[in-house]
């Protein structure tokens, strides 16, 4: 639906057009990144049960070691090793594609502080004294772009972390951690949500 604000917000220009479609891609970047952490979740589930099976399959070797063939015990778990790099190589993947996620959300950043270094050149230090759109200055809107970008930074990080750690961890206790850490993402907490869904609705991406 076209509201006043939305017909109102397609005429701006200059730096109010600027940020509008800067707050446009951020919703896009953020909706590609739930997708991959989806993806990955489903990937990273199917790595820990290869590896529980694994050491399911290895303990039951030991215990009837006396009883089987030496020739005959490797054939198995060869396969198996095969699929799990397998399946690293897919989480790797979604893993690199997220970096190239967060990569263009520093873009984001960097262009929003451009806007802010231009409004200060243009108004001064203290900014244009009218808001852009409803009620916020172009910092604010510089602030909050930091703000999203360090959270989902961070979370990469853990990312990276679970995604080196996983294949090789031994208890099923910190597998069941490192998958739910993976799909609560603990450093982007509804409030980084909140904080895109406030950007879109300042700039009419949201109707008021």
């Amino acid at each position: 639906m076209v509201t006043s604000t939305n017909r109102k917000c397609s005429a701006v220009t200059g730096s109010a057009r600027k940020i509008k479609d800067n707050a446009a891609d951020w919703h896009n970047l953020m909706l590609r990144w739930e997708k991959l952490n989806e993806d990955g979740f489903n990937v990273a589930a199917y790595i820990v049960n290869m590896r529980l099976s694994q050491n399911s399959q290895l303990q039951l070797v030991d215990q009837s070691s006396s009883l089987s063939s030496a020739s005959a015990a490797p054939a198995a778990p060869a396969v198996g090793a095969a699929e799990l790099q397998d399946e690293c190589c897919k989480l790797q993947d979604v893993v690199d594609k997220m970096v190239t996620v967060v990569k263009k959300m520093e873009q984001l950043m960097t262009s929003q502080r451009g806007i802010q270094d231009l409004e200060e050149f243009q108004f001064g230090p203290e900014g244009r004294k009218c808001p852009l759109f409803h009620t916020w200055n172009t910092k604010q809107f510089k602030l909050l772009s930091g703000v999203l970008w360090e959270a989902f930074s961070q979370e990469l990080k853990l990312k990276q972390t679970i995604l080196q750690e996983l294949a090789h961890t031994e208890t099923s206790d910190l597998c069941m951690v490192y998958l739910s850490c993976w799909l609560h993402q603990p450093f982007i907490p509804p409030q980084i949500r909140l904080t895109l869904e406030s950007v879109l609705l300042e700039t009419g991406h949201r109707p008021l």
